[in-house]
């Protein structure tokens, strides 16, 4: 077989019954990926995809270069300070991870750096790219530094499996320390006095549930398991509060969790629970003097924030109440004020309580943006660093001073190449949904650019995650070159506040799907639109296997990356990652007739029809924990045996994990396939319409 010929799956009948309904699966073989047959299919289908946009290698790399040329390549953070350091991280020319730094605090002011000019006393904590060597992949878990400054804990991950190793170094001589811990999870946290180090593990399903204690310079063996949690829907997580007084033990499930504390300054102590779990009562908390701050959502939909004496965490007085048209999202405390994330009319939001003051929110420069609070690690501060971005605002980095009440610019992200953000304009558009519900759609297009225009549609729709107005290099190629591009805020994520998440999930989820066709015949109705691209993610490429399946013709082409579109099959099989704590999302079909005939209307591997699917390119990594490689290549094979049209391209990643390639320079030419394809599909697809020949 050529290798522009497409692969054809052999078809081996795998029968499975569930609630008196019996489905055969012809491709369930590909589950196993060390059979040589899967990798074997997996690189045909790679051949065939590499064949199919051979073409579009020029304009790879022109992309390629023109993301590149926009970014400055050697350059570095903002410094933040923590203790007598200031950290930030640098990034270099021809490298492909960043480096950590820290400088020593000889005032109060952050110190002025330049790219690629390392300051007198500067010290490397940590270089990713001396860390990788020559390895495909490399990511890092953890980097956490002990609260004293001296001992830094970091974990790294040269596979893509999300399983690392940690280890430890001294930061003032660079010593490594014997201790070496393999096998663990993302995050962790110190001990007052930077004695012990508390971290988590998975189990084979790749869910996070033992939290052990490690006391620096004793064996890993020796590691103290501090708590297991044995419900298998429950993930667990360790952190310190910023006033780095208690450490906070926490489990929780998509709708119910239970958090447990310790004084940080007694690390073998026993941690005590602050309420007890109740089904589908959500809660976190931070520490601010005699009290804790409690974020939850008892009897308050979007959640409100109560204060509660430590020696009595279950005593929760309320302090900020529950609004219908603001969801709280996070509760920062500080030693002389209180920060509150929120969402409100689709946009976030910072509101802050003084300690001796009246409650203010902060004003921001654009009516579409995102801001949010980062990088805030002293508990005693006069200022309040902030992230902020809009669709055509580059990454912003704000101090704000809460003495003048007033926005202090640090950093803009610089983009190169004579970039103008008043070359550009963004809109909130509102699409109406089948039952008459309003969708916000966030739109970004360059000025003067002729309409209707090709467009990507992006979407997700899961988890309540809200995909927020933000500003991208790569889409720059897009823009510049008379393509819209517009986010549709679909129920299932959380841009309307939790109601809106409510009304895209369990016996709710298809609204989620037919929102996200809506808002695609919204935008060709107002006259934005012509050709339509879809793109989506994970959960978002279930968005768009069924989008497609409930609308084919509405869409030019499809880009689906690492898609859950296997989900029926996936969500009956408890033994797989991630899938029981799934149940609380989509329901479970395993024990419930109607949730399985409910899923199984709508998956899109099973809903897969002989009507004329527009081209599909399908994204994916072999090593990926979250949504497993055999999703989309099972979806593409049962494509192409049924339904008509395409072409249906499958691209694996043989050696990445859910987020694809590692290096910033790796992403960014994968970034450039993804873009040159969309290019070429609207240009194809107009050329289609008008009779005209390429």
């Amino acid at each position: 077989m050529s290798s522009d010929t497409p692969p054809v799956a052999k078809k081996v009948p795998a029968e499975r019954t569930h609630h008196g309904d019996t489905v055969i699966d012809e491709y369930a073989w590909m589950t196993n990926k060390e059979d040589p047959d899967t990798v074997a299919y997996l690189e045909a289908e790679n051949a065939y995809t590499e064949a199919r946009t051979d073409h579009l290698s020029d304009l790879r790399e022109q992309i390629f270069q023109e993301i590149k040329g926009r970014t400055l390549e050697t350059d570095l953070s903002v410094p933040t300070r923590k203790g007598g350091w200031w950290y930030y991280s640098r990034t270099a020319e021809g490298k492909q991870y960043g480096i950590q730094c820290r400088l020593a605090v000889t005032g109060d002011t952050p110190p002025e750096l330049k790219p690629g000019e390392a300051l007198e006393g500067e010290r490397v904590i940590l270089d990713g790219n001396e860390l990788a060597g020559d390895s495909p992949f490399f990511a890092v878990g953890t980097s956490a530094v002990s609260p004293d400054g001296a001992v830094l804990a970091y974990s790294t991950d040269f596979s893509g499996n999300e399983r690392f190793t940690l280890r430890f170094k001294r930061l003032d001589s660079g010593e490594m320390l014997a201790d070496e811990i393999p096998g663990i999870f993302y995050g962790g946290a110190w001990a007052a006095d930077g004695s012990a180090f508390f971290y988590t593990t998975i189990d084979e399903a790749w869910r996070p549930y033992r939290v052990y204690r490690h006391i620096i310079g004793t064996p890993a063996d020796d590691d103290v398991l501090v708590y297991e949690e044995t419900d298998e829907r429950f993930w667990v997580g360790i952190g310190l509060t910023r006033s780095e007084r208690y450490l906070v033990l926490s489990a929780g499930s998509k709708i119910t969790s239970e958090v447990r504390v310790l004084d940080a300054d007694y690390p073998t102590g026993e941690f005590r629970v602050v309420r007890p779990r109740r089904t589908g009562v959500e809660y976190a908390l931070d520490h601010s003097g005699d009290r804790f701050l409690i974020l939850h959502n008892e009897g308050a939909q979007n959640f409100e924030i109560a204060s509660a004496p430590v020696d009595d965490p279950a005593a929760w007085t309320p302090l900020v109440p529950h609004r219908d048209d603001t969801r709280l999202l996070d509760v920062d405390a500080f030693s002389d004020h209180t920060v509150v994330h929120f969402r409100r009319d689709g946009l976030t939001g910072i509101r802050v309580l003084p300690a001796d003051g009246e409650p203010y929110e902060i004003s921001f420069p654009e009516p579409i943006h995102s801001a949010e609070p980062a990088g805030n690690p002293e508990f005693h501060t006069t200022r309040l660093r902030l992230a902020y971005a809009s669709m055509v605002t580059p990454p912003s980095v704000y101090d704000y001073d809460l003495t003048r009440h007033e926005l202090i610019l640090l950093k803009r992200r610089p983009v190169l190449g004579g970039y103008d953000p008043a070359d550009y304009e963004q809109f909130r558009g509102w699409a109406t949904a089948d039952d008459g519900t309003r969708i916000p759609v966030s739109i970004v297009m360059k000025k003067g650019t002729e309409r209707p225009a090709p467009t990507v549609l992006y979407g997700y729709g899961s988890y309540e995650t809200s995909i927020d107005p933000s500003f991208s290099v790569a889409r720059l190629s897009l823009l510049d070159r008379g393509f819209v591009f517009a986010i549709a805020h679909v129920r299932g994520g959380g841009e309307m506040g939790r109601q809106w998440y409510e009304q895209g999930k369990l016996g709710h989820k298809k609204n989620t799907f037919s929102d996200f066709v809506a808002a695609a015949r919204h935008m060709r109705r107002s006259g934005w639109s012509s050709e339509i691209i879809a793109r989506g993610g994970s959960a978002g490429g279930l968005l768009m296997g069924a989008a497609v399946n409930l609308a084919p013709e509405a869409f030019s082409g499809v880009v689906a990356e690492v898609p859950f579109v296997d989900a029926l099959n996936t969500i009956l099989d408890p033994s797989l990652p991630l899938t029981v704590i799934e149940w609380d999302e989509w329901g479970d079909p395993l024990h419930n007739a109607d949730v399985y005939e409910y899923m199984k209307s709508y998956t899109p591997y099973e809903n897969i029809d002989d009507r004329v699917y527009p081209p599909i390119l399908a994204l994916t990594s072999l090593n990926d924990t979250r949504v497993l490689y055999h999703e989309p290549a099972k979806w593409v094979a049962r494509l192409r045996a049924t339904a008509k049209g395409g072409p249906f391209l499958l691209k694996t990643e043989m050696g990445a994990g859910h987020g694809g390639r590692s290096g910033r320079y790796d992403a960014w030419r994968e970034e450039a396939l993804t873009l040159s394809w969309i290019i070429d599909r609207a240009a194809t697809r107009k050329n289609e319409e008008t009779g005209e020949t390429q």
